[in-house]
């Protein structure tokens, strides 16, 4: 089974230069929290067009196509803001769009993908994740991008690591939350090619955390997964296709509780009037929770699409339901 290899940095600059015109620099900013160890900084991917970082991959994932490949349109499978994204881009570029999506996905997401003009396909979480492993794929006229294992994905996503390094030349240690891992390696593909000694640690919601599990065991393994409020990380085990990149690039993992994550969501308001989705919190919930982050610590805040009855339960003080 083919996967993505490590991006390199003229395949990131490329992406950057590609996806420019449309999306402009996100912030890096200090999270002013007085820590004897450790200075938290913010990636706020959240202040996208799209309120998160998906933009960067879906843009460049058409970008880089040829025209002819994309006349019948793009089909994508995503629990939310990969298919926010790719409709964002499809728009922009004048391409039809569909997304494979299940129904448990936020409905910020599911409106927003219909609100750009994209058509929302509804099916079963079990095979929207034989469509992620590629496993399984429709039969369709449009072209279907894999939202985790295609190269222009992880391309796109390294243009956060470029950026990271380029704002904080002194950082020490980047968290990214991992979902289906494309964020993950591309930021840490970027970072280690500018800085080989920056540690670079995958969040993972203790409720599902395929990254740990396969690291322990120097292999890909199935997990049991509880339900879970946060949506875009976590999952019964890793992409076979993208493991060998993960296993090279990344320094560890840090999990991390509901609580923790809510607590940050929380904190993130208060401190930063930054409103940010569970996994886009959970960075910051483990750069306050790990003996792992010192130093210059940098989180990135992936998204900030939550629905605003789950966003009023945490802000109340609660865990919403899954």
């Amino acid at each position: 089974m083919s996967g993505p290899h490590r991006p390199s940095l003229t395949e990131i600059e490329a992406a950057r230069t590609r996806i420019a015109a449309y999306l402009p620099r996100t912030p890096l900013v200090p999270l002013a929290l007085d820590l004897p160890d450790r200075r938290i900084f913010l990636k706020l991917e959240t202040l996208s067009p799209i309120g998160a970082f998906k933009l960067r991959p879906a843009l460049n994932a058409l970008l880089s196509r040829d025209r002819q490949e994309l006349l019948n349109g793009v089909a994508i499978a995503s629990s939310g803001n990969m298919a926010y994204g790719m409709a964002w881009a499809a728009k922009a570029l004048g391409i039809s769009m569909a997304a494979y999506m299940y129904s448990g996905a936020p409905r910020t997401k599911i409106d927003g993908v219909r609100r750009l003009g994209g058509e929302v396909r509804f099916i079963s979480m079990d095979t929207w994740w034989r469509y992620i492993i590629d496993a399984e794929r429709p039969d369709l006229a449009e072209l279907l991008i894999n939202p985790v294992t295609d190269q222009a994905v992880l391309d796109g996503n390294g243009t956060i690591g470029m950026e990271i390094v380029e704002d904080l030349p002194d950082v020490d240690v980047v968290l990214t939350p991992y979902g289906g891992g494309s964020m993950t390696t591309g930021v840490a593909s970027a970072v280690k090619a500018l800085k080989p000694g920056v540690k670079v640690l995958a969040v993972e919601d203790e409720n599902a955390a395929p990254v740990t599990a396969a690291l322990a065991a120097g292999q890909i393994v199935e997990i049991a997964t509880k339900p879970s409020f946060i949506k875009s990380i976590g999952g019964p085990s890793l992409l076979p296709q993208i493991w060998p990149v993960v296993r090279e690039l990344i320094d560890g993992t840090a999990t991390v509780s509901l609580e923790q994550v809510t607590e940050a969501m929380r904190l993130l308001f208060a401190k930063a009037k930054v409103v940010a989705e569970g996994a886009g919190a959970a960075s910051v919930a483990a750069a306050l929770s790990s003996d792992h982050a010192r130093g210059n610590v940098v989180c990135v805040v992936s998204g900030g699409n939550i629905d605003p009855e789950a966003y009023r339960i945490v802000l109340a003080g609660g865990i919403p339901n899954p």
